[in-house]
């Protein structure tokens, strides 16, 4: 079976990569517009590039950065943003893996602890019936530490939050981490 993988970053395709390979040829493609801001971006891909180099995997990636796109699809207070997150990105998949003829395709988010997995789901049934091809769901979350000490092993880029602006301000709005000290403070 061929199975076009959604990847979001190294560590979740570190974490689901056995579990999918066990299942047939794994096809890594990364889309995610919803990644801001430009320079995270640019971290994540990169990480995927050092990742697949080392474990000799061909991955396809959209490498144009969508922030436009994202925020177009999203109400400005962010509300069910990830509804829309998720439908952006497994719709894409499925269309990529209905157009490269694959059996089937899923998500390296089925290894996160933070996501909403029952969106996921729905969002990939949607995309599913959709592209006519199969969604395969398997609740990796169990994996999650295992994609983090691989990533943390091979000195991959880590990420702090989801990707958008809104869960970046939610993971750093109660902080107290300066990014300036006056002269006094030296």
């Amino acid at each position: 079976m061929q199975i076009v993988l959604h990847t979001c970053c190294a560590p979740c395709l570190a974490a689901t990569l056995p579990a999918f390979a066990e299942m047939g040829e794994v096809r890594p493609f990364f889309y995610n517009p919803n990644i801001h801001p430009l320079l995270e971006f640019r971290k994540r891909l990169k990480a995927l590039d050092v990742f697949a180099d080392r474990e000799a995997l061909g991955v396809e990636a959209d490498r144009e950065y969508g922030l436009r796109r994202f925020l177009a699809l999203v109400p400005p207070d962010g509300a069910g943003r990830c509804a829309v997150c998720y439908r952006e990105r497994l719709g894409r998949t499925a269309r990529r893996a209905a157009e490269a003829g694959a059996d089937a395709f899923s998500t390296t988010m089925v290894a996160s602890t933070h996501q909403d997995h029952d969106a996921i789901r729905r969002a990939g049934e949607e995309a599913a019936a959709e592209a006519q091809v199969r969604f395969l769901y398997k609740d990796l979350r169990v994996r999650a530490a295992d994609g983090h000490a691989i990533a943390k092993k091979m000195a991959l880029y880590r990420q702090q939050y989801c990707g958008c602006v809104f869960s970046e301000c939610e993971r750093y709005k109660d902080t107290d981490t300066e990014i300036y000290r006056a002269a006094r403070d030296r």
